[in-house]
């Protein structure tokens, strides 16, 4: 059985290395991998059930993710939390609806930026998403987790570098069927939406649109300076489905 694990993990690794966009694939692998063996997944039995499940959430989610007062008053210790956070999901929908977001738009902008400036790139947005959503809530005690900055500014910079290509969306008024659309189209009209919620959110747990927000500012105006008008890309990629669940 561990030879056959061995195997398959093996082939599983080498078709990541041999992909057009290994570390897209590569970080939706490392996402779900922990996620399963974390106790949010529920699939550890280690983690115990019922309420010493939820005791060990509570525990894992502040260990890992940021904390906003705990980051500004305790820097040294909290530093490094913005960028652990970034692999860390509080449930099965919030892993699944991220990790879908970063397959759709993920391997294109990899593609384009290279490997290492993609890997920085991800990180740093995220991390500053994350610190942007954290000074703006200084106060709270609330855990914030997820890949949900990072992923934003892979969308902001892709709808920057491929602004034509064509993507699906589920459009819940058309009773969830498939349209294809522009990514400037699909792309802004995402953004609005998270405005629109965060201007409504309150105090309490719940999604960081502003981090969203700050997201998928960074990644538009980095590829914006970094790339310049002249590098935009305007071909349409293959079809590539894209849910409801937000990032």
């Amino acid at each position: 059985m561990i030879s056959a694990w061995s195997s398959a993990a093996g082939r599983v690794l080498r078709a990541v290395r041999s992909s057009p966009a290994p570390l897209t694939y590569g970080l939706i692998g490392l996402c779900c991998l922990l996620f399963v063996l974390g106790p949010a997944s529920g699939l550890t039995p280690g983690y115990g059930t019922g309420d010493a499940l939820l005791a060990a959430q509570r525990v894992y989610f502040r260990r890992w993710g940021v904390v906003p007062a705990e980051l500004f008053a305790r820097p040294v210790r909290e530093a490094l939390t913005p960028a652990t956070a970034l692999f860390v999901h509080g449930s099965w929908v919030h892993l699944l609806g991220n990790m879908l977001f970063l397959f759709v738009f993920g391997a294109m902008t990899e593609e384009r930026m290279g490997r290492v400036e993609f890997t920085l790139f991800y990180v740093g947005c995220g991390c500053l998403a994350l610190l942007g959503y954290a000074a703006a809530n200084a106060t709270s005690k609330e855990s914030l987790v997820g890949a949900s900055g990072a992923i934003s500014a892979v969308l902001g910079a892709f709808l920057y570098l491929f602004p034509r290509a064509r993507v699906t969306s589920l459009l819940p008024f058309l009773f969830f069927l498939p349209v294809r659309f522009p990514a400037w189209v699909v792309l802004p009209f995402w953004a609005a939406l998270q405005w629109a919620a965060a201007g409504q959110t309150s105090a309490g747990p719940g999604v960081a649109y502003l981090a969203h927000l700050i997201g998928f500012g960074l990644g538009f105006g980095y590829a914006w300076v970094r790339y310049g008008r002249a590098t935009r890309v305007s071909c349409a990629p293959a079809p590539a489905p894209e849910g409801e669940n937000q990032p």
